[in-house]
């Protein structure tokens, strides 16, 4: 092993860095994408434009709330909305990074905007705090591709076992997620901003979860946004933010 090691490039070093820093994520995630596969086609989706869904928009919670809004016959037009400000998350994450990646060509900033998900971005944030990150994009990298191939393949397999294997939308698998989000937001609850955002947009969500077309979700996230972005501003000098 330590053979190999030696011979690796920095690039591929920073890849495979990537990878191993996502595996614990990736274990929340496999049953987030197995039900995924498995309730969409009942869902009203095809088994083409499921599998297209998670190939090509790859956007986890966003396809959830895709297939909820589908299933209650919502228009077009709510179910981009709504998603949309759910991904809203994206942009901010976007931003704490852009200092890091503003020197990268532009094919590759696009493609790592295409991987950004909370799970890449919360392995990434760690490596961009030290020192050298003039190949921490190949963390990123490597990130993304576990994550990615991951999400897929479980989509699959959740195709496969919901032909094979009745009411297995009734295992409780999306619980699992719910735990990584948990875990992966925990460690940045250190200043009032995170903190009052969390709070509130929690707050909000069980307020408003009775809003049809999930609305109570697109109202907790705006009012986490903004309560956090207040505090932001209220107190500068108490941030002690994690900065990517």
């Amino acid at each position: 092993m330590t053979a190999i090691s030696m011979t690796q490039s920095p690039t591929s070093k920073e890849f495979s860095a990537g990878v191993i820093a996502t595996l614990p994520l990736i274990l929340g995630a496999i049953p987030f994408g197995i039900l995924f596969g498995t309730l969409a086609p009942s869902s009203g989706l095809s088994i083409a434009a499921t599998l297209a869904m998670s190939l090509f928009v790859y956007a986890g919670a966003a396809q959830f709330i895709a297939l909820g809004l589908l299933a209650a016959g919502a228009s077009p037009s709510v179910i981009i909305f709504t998603t949309l400000v759910v991904n809203l998350r994206h942009l901010l994450y976007a931003t704490a990074m852009v200092e890091q990646v503003k020197h990268l060509p532009l094919v590759m900033r696009a493609l790592m905007a295409f991987g950004l998900t909370d799970e890449t971005f919360a392995a990434v944030s760690r490596r961009y705090q030290q020192q050298d990150i003039n190949k921490a994009h190949w963390f990123y990298f490597g990130s993304m591709t576990a994550m990615y191939g991951n999400w897929v393949l479980c989509t699959i397999i959740g195709l496969i076992l919901g032909n094979a294997i009745p009411n297995v939308e009734q295992w409780g698998l999306d619980f699992a997620m719910s735990v990584t989000f948990i875990g992966m937001v925990v460690p940045y609850l250190n200043s009032r901003a995170m903190i009052g955002a969390v709070v509130v947009a929690a707050g909000m969500s069980l307020a408003c979860a009775h809003l049809p077309n999930k609305m109570g979700l697109i109202i907790a996230a705006l009012a986490g946004i903004g309560v956090g972005y207040w505090l932001s501003r209220r107190y500068p000098s108490a941030q002690g933010e994690v900065k990517a």
